[in-house]
């Protein structure tokens, strides 16, 4: 039967409101037989979630006077048909949303996006949408956020990836097997390595491109790819290692050694080899690089010793003695880059002691405030009062936990004088008083501007404002974090 003048009109007319429906948004044109041919295009595939999320809470959004497109679009004789939400509800079921999903759908256009109907309808005309639209203009321009939305979602706007960090922090979990990296840009851990257990000390090589990680597990020093956290090698070692350090130029790793007399295990990063043992004085806890890049520093529990090796010569230089067992320590330097003073930590002592590195001897022993106090003893730690210390690139400050405290405490550099304290979070055991988070490693941004505290008792880092003393986020990471280490990407 051919098709009349009259319902040739009528078909106009319902196009021209809206009302006829084609897969791709635009007017399905008539066959001759009078008929609706079906569209040649093929319905996108788009991200259901993203709808889901986004895109969807856009119809349900009232702007400003104009009525919700809710309102409207729940009627049968829509093109882009919602369901109606269910007695008593704000939001849409999944089931429901899948349906709204696939109307949806009917008004993108797969070959144009920038054409769907879907983004042309609600748009005011002067913005580049259509004449008219019975519900009125939702969007005066491409510029409003809710119309960009539904624009990136059909593919006119592509969201250009973040830029890659420029510095990661990471730490390592030294009662699980993770590696996690935060970027401090974000707060959000962004990798973690898998694979390692017990990992220890954490060493990053300066073009970025390595982890070094000391494996308690199994005796050997793991050879990381940073960008893929594939193990590239497994290094052997002479006995169960505690931490490392790596060469400013990235030639040598150097990993303590905890057994028997104690040893400095010398790597080199270009065979991956263990090239030579350096003996020093105890069982290895703590080694490092001094900022001159000069020397290595080792301490010792057993021994109370600090052993200063020269790099050049690979062999001990000189030691201080301790009346008490050695813990982590941190530089600062002289004005020509020397090394001017080491800060050490001891077994008991809520402080640290001062060492001048040109006397080769301590001139100086600091003690943390008594109060703020109470913690430290419910968690087994009051014998290690203080455990992690680091100096700020800038070299204008002295970082340092306080487990009696549940602090980490701020001095200034070069004359050591208390600045303040930042709080740390508490634990809340059930039956129990609450407990400290027993801080155990300190990191920095490059700008000193933020000190990360590795929280062992709760599985997270605290990020410090250097400026206001004040906790500002909480990062989950593995299983009881200690060592920690900031890489800086060029």
């Amino acid at each position: 039967m051919p098709v009349t003048k009259n319902a040739k009109l009528l078909w106009l007319f319902v196009c021209a409101v809206g009302l006829c429906s084609g897969t791709n948004g635009q007017s399905a044109p008539a066959s001759p037989n009078g008929k609706m041919s079906p569209s040649p295009m093929q319905a996108p595939s788009l991200d259901y979630e993203f709808f889901k999320t986004k895109v969807q809470p856009v119809f349900l959004k009232q702007r400003g006077e104009h009525a919700r497109c809710y309102g409207c679009h729940i009627l049968s004789n829509r093109i882009l048909r919602l369901e109606p939400l269910s007695p008593g509800s704000t939001d849409w079921n999944d089931e429901q949303t899948r349906k709204n999903f696939q109307s949806a759908l009917e008004v993108v256009n797969s070959e144009d996006p920038a054409a769907s109907r879907l983004l042309l309808h609600p748009l005011a005309p002067e913005a580049g949408g259509d004449p008219f639209h019975s519900g009125g203009r939702q969007f005066a321009s491409q510029d409003e956020p809710d119309w960009k939305v539904m624009a990136e979602w059909v593919g006119v706007i592509r969201k250009e990836p973040p830029p890659p960090p420029s510095t990661l922090i990471y730490v390592t979990s030294s009662a699980g097997e993770t590696i996690d990296a935060i970027d401090p840009a974000t707060n959000k851990v962004v990798q973690v390595i898998h694979g390692i257990e017990l990992p220890h000390g954490i060493a990053l090589s300066p073009d970025g491109t390595r982890i070094y990680v000391s494996n308690e597990a199994e005796s050997v020093l793991d050879v990381v790819d940073r960008n893929t956290g594939e193990i590239l090698s497994k290094v052997s070692l002479s006995g169960r290692p505690n931490n490392l350090t790596i060469t400013k130029d990235g030639s040598l790793v150097l990993v303590g050694i905890r057994v028997k007399s104690g040893a400095l295990d010398v790597i080199d990063t270009t065979s991956l080899k263990n090239i030579k043992s350096i003996p020093v004085d105890g069982p290895v806890h703590n080694v490092y690089v001094t900022p001159d890049s000069k020397f290595v520093v080792s301490g010792s529990i057993e021994s109370k010793a600090v052993s200063v090796v020269d790099l050049q010569t690979q062999q001990m230089a000189w030691e201080v003695k301790f009346d008490r067992p050695v813990r982590p320590m941190a530089f600062d330097t002289n004005p020509d880059g020397s090394t001017r003073r080491i800060f050490v930590q001891l077994s008991t002592v809520h402080g640290f002691a001062v060492v001048d590195f040109a006397k080769r001897a301590e001139v100086a022993r600091i003690k943390l405030p008594e109060q703020p106090s109470g913690f430290g003893v419910a968690e087994g730690r009051a014998g290690i009062p203080s455990h992690g210390l680091g100096v700020a690139p800038d070299g204008k400050s002295l970082w340092i936990d306080s487990t009696l405290a549940n602090s980490v405490y701020e001095y200034s550099l070069p004359d050591l004088k208390l600045i303040g304290r930042a709080a740390l979070p508490e634990v809340h055991p059930a039956n129990h008083a609450p407990t400290g988070a027993i801080p155990d490693w300190v990191a920095f941004t490059p700008d000193s501007k933020f000190v990360y505290v590795a929280d062992s008792a709760l599985r997270m880092v605290s990020v410090i404002d250097a400026q206001t003393l004040k906790e500002v986020k909480q990062i989950p990471v593995g299983e009881v974090p200690k060592r920690m280490s900031t890489l800086v990407l060029h």
